[in-house]
């Protein structure tokens, strides 16, 4: 007898799936994207096509009895050229909130990346599955939160009781945009990259639009957040200004003002959390753009370096100490008519004694240990009493 025979398939919907923006119909399954087509359509940057289709903070939310939970997935893996292979994604089960289940899912298509050319290759591979079994025989609400890191295409749901919805739970929903630290770069599992923490500990539903790499300010990525339904936003801008050195001063001004501008079209009076960056060494006075180490490439390992020259400071080029101190201003300036409108310096999440305590291995990212500390941190300033996105929160 097949293990599946008892099991009942559930067709996949968007009502069973939360954290996404869209459902793309694909020849497997269903591709979960954070950015909706119109925004996907106005997109030429392959770093983001790939960041916005990995499901961070996407899960799979069920209501059942069942004491079996079965997925089966199409994920694509990445390798880059010269470092070390990377971890499968992990899936996190989640029964009634806490923690239940870890597992990965073998096989999927390949994706090698070539730091150095820029070139990308993807060899296909077969559909895997994830089971989780030994459930509580006993009504719950039943999460699996999609690798963080890993684009997923959802192929089959089987369980063996019916399932339905998680309903409402009265929950605020939080919508995060941010870089790759907010996607959840190098944090050990999807419900432990920092706004996964920081929203289980903020008892909100995360909506997460971290995007690796790619956090630049896009008219495209500010409708999004102006068109998507949120009770508390925060956007987390700057490393990627300085890592891509995509612009200046002269243009970052009007750029967050504008950015600014469009979610508040949308969100007139929610509170609205802008953060600044981590304390990133290599970057704090050295502008971008960033570039892979090379001679640690030729160890095997993975790390990165600031290209620029901190002279070219004096003409514009952005540094963290730069964007820090402007987007302190211009939240002061804005602040003056906008009351709900905060603004948190990113050294407070994590800064110079984090720095020497619990170093970016890569130079850029931080590791599981401080996607925890920075998680802890946020949920204790940002949703803690008095904090800017508290119930306890002044409001209009």
């Amino acid at each position: 007898m097949s293990p599946h025979s008892r099991l009942t398939t559930t067709p996949l919907t968007e009502n069973l799936v939360r954290g996404a923006l869209d459902l793309e119909r694909t020849a497997h399954g269903l591709l979960p994207h954070r950015l909706p087509a119109r925004a996907r359509a106005q997109n030429t940057d392959g770093q983001l096509a790939m960041a916005e289709a990995q499901p961070s903070g996407v899960r799979i939310a069920l209501r059942t009895r069942a004491t079996v939970v079965e997925l089966d997935t199409l994920p694509t893996k990445r390798v880059y050229v010269g470092a070390p292979p990377r971890p499968d994604g992990v899936y996190d089960l989640l029964v009634d909130g806490h923690q239940a289940g870890r597992a990965s899912v073998e096989g999927g298509n390949v994706l090698t990346i070539d730091l150095a050319t820029g070139s990308a290759v993807t060899r296909p591979g077969p559909v895997g599955t994830v089971r989780f079994d030994g459930l509580p025989a006993r009504p719950k609400d039943v999460e699996i939160w999609l690798p963080h890191n890993e684009t997923t295409e959802l192929v089959a749901l089987r369980t063996d009781a019916p399932v339905e919805p998680v309903p409402n739970r009265g929950r605020a929903v939080w919508l995060h945009h941010g870089s790759s630290i907010s996607h959840g770069s190098d944090a050990a599992s999807p419900t432990t990259t920092w706004p996964a923490l920081a929203a289980a500990l903020g008892g909100v539903e995360l909506v997460n639009l971290g995007y690796g790499g790619s956090a630049l300010l896009d008219p495209f990525t500010a409708r999004t957040l102006r068109d998507t339904p949120a009770d508390l936003i925060s956007v987390k801008a700057g490393i990627n200004l300085v890592n891509t050195d995509v612009m200046r001063l002269r243009a970052f001004t009007p750029a967050v003002h504008g950015f600014l501008d469009t979610i508040r079209d949308g969100h007139p009076t929610i509170p609205l959390l802008v953060v600044s960056p981590l304390l990133c060494p290599i970057h704090e006075d050295t502008p971008g753009p960033s570039a892979p180490d090379r001679s640690a490439m030729s160890e095997g390992r993975l790390s990165f370096r600031a290209a620029g020259d901190p002279a070219e400071t004096a003409g514009g080029k952005l540094t963290l100490r730069t964007i820090r101190r402007e987007l302190a201003r211009i939240v002061e300036q804005r602040a003056a008519e906008d009351p709900n409108l905060h603004y948190l310096d990113g050294r407070e999440l994590y800064g110079e004694a984090d720095s020497a305590e619990l170093p970016l291995p890569d130079a850029l990212h931080p590791d599981a240990a401080t996607h925890r500390r920075i998680g802890e941190r946020f949920a204790r300033l940002a949703f803690g009493a008095g904090g800017p996105l508290a119930g306890d929160a002044p409001r209009p």
